[in-house]
């Protein structure tokens, strides 16, 4: 059958395209050796209502083979009422593996991993929503109370071990499990990094200085008032190191003296830009004519590919004029910074849940086609 193969690779193009939105919250790489301590910094202020802080984390670049620090920053919460849950390191059993962060509902679990500024180990006690506003509790979050009226203070009392290990399980890493709440948290609906926290990655995957290598658990740039503003008057330097950072102190397990070897995975291949418009997204490819070896029933799964091919394209004909005229409104309104970057988080939303339910139903077409097809009769040769 020719149809199948088609099929199979349009549908690999829509995954590809959806790929970061499927996969936000499972393990993303894996390494041997275990992160360097985290560094002890101050948060800067935060600039404006609507954000809400996150940490700082060690990632990993494979390029380089060496950990970078990613800065915490103030981060506008993609939509009323959901809190970030930190990503974290966990040992694995033979490798170190990194939990992506989310925003949901409710705070998930995190790996135990003290991060402070309201995430001690387990939730988040720097702040509560109130309907559509968010109010920052000033016991642990660095507000201008000047500019910011919706804030509380409450004095948390922190019963986890003050450390600055930034790993769980393993030699040396946080004993921690998730509880009933946060596994249930898990289970919610979520939303991935939005597009300023990819950006923020990236840029500091791009900075030399911000590698363990160079900073030696140190970073020059700890944390910053908005993604990406590592040059701003209001980007903060690491005080101290964590810890001193040997990397041989940080394996999940005993291994013999000399070796350093760090377990690649087997598929390096980066993931694609997660797209922020429909525009950005690749136009699908019209699907190609069944060939069964049954007239009938080739005319049968054409109809179907078509009507369903014609839906799509309508969806995303309607996604992108209506995103248009966001921008256009945006444009003639002067919007500030808080309600763009609100609208483009909005809009990354929008467009990744359209293509992730455009595969589902590519998905769900080839396997009601797929049952019918092998039991048809081969044609003659």
């Amino acid at each position: 059958m020719r149809s199948l193969p088609a099929v199979r690779c349009w549908l690999f193009a829509l995954v590809v395209s959806v790929v970061s939105v499927a996969s936000f919250a499972q393990v993303s790489i894996a390494i041997r050796i275990g992160p360097p301590a985290l560094p002890v910094y101050e948060q800067p202020l935060c600039p404006d209502e609507g954000y809400i802080w996150t940490p700082g984390y060690w990632a990993y670049d494979y390029d380089y083979g060496d950990y970078y620090w990613v800065p915490g920053t103030w981060v506008l919460a993609p939509e009323p009422g959901f809190l970030w849950t930190p990503g974290y390191w966990g040992w694995g059993g033979d490798r170190f593996l990194f939990h992506e962060g989310y925003w949901g509902p409710r705070v998930g679990f995190y790996g135990g991993i003290n991060y402070g500024f309201g995430y001690f180990g387990n939730g988040y006690e720097g702040g509560r929503w109130d309907h559509d506003r968010f109010f920052y509790n000033r016991s642990v979050n660095n507000i201008n109370v000047t500019n910011i009226h919706n804030v509380y203070n409450t004095t948390v009392i922190n019963n986890t071990t003050v450390n600055r290990v930034s790993y769980n399980g393993g030699s040396g890493g946080i004993d921690a499990r998730p509880t009933r709440e946060e596994e249930a948290a898990a289970r919610e609906r979520h939303i991935p990094p939005v597009g300023a926290q990819t950006q923020h990655v990236q840029a500091a995957r791009a900075n030399p200085e911000l590698r363990a290598s160079a900073n030696h658990g140190r970073p020059p740039v700890a944390a910053t008032p908005r993604p990406g503003a590592f040059n701003e008057r209001g980007a903060v330097p690491a005080r101290e190191a964590g810890a001193p950072y040997r990397p041989e102190d940080h394996r999940g397990v005993e291994q013999p003296r000399g070796n350093t070897s760090v377990a690649r995975p087997e598929n390096n291949v980066p993931r694609p830009p997660a797209p922020t418009h429909a525009k950005d997204l690749t136009p699908h490819p019209r699907p190609a004519a069944p060939n069964t070896g049954n007239a009938k029933l080739d005319q049968k799964y054409q109809q179907q590919q078509e009507k369903l091919y014609a839906k799509q394209q309508q969806e995303h004909q309607r996604l992108q004029q209506k995103q248009e005229q966001d921008h256009q409104r945006m444009a003639q309104q002067q919007a500030n910074e808080a309600r763009t970057q609100q609208t483009e988080q909005r809009h990354q939303q929008q467009t990744q849940q359209l293509e992730q339910r455009h595969v589902q139903q590519q998905q769900h077409l080839q396997q009601r086609q797929q049952p019918a097809n092998r039991n048809q009769p081969k044609p003659p040769r």
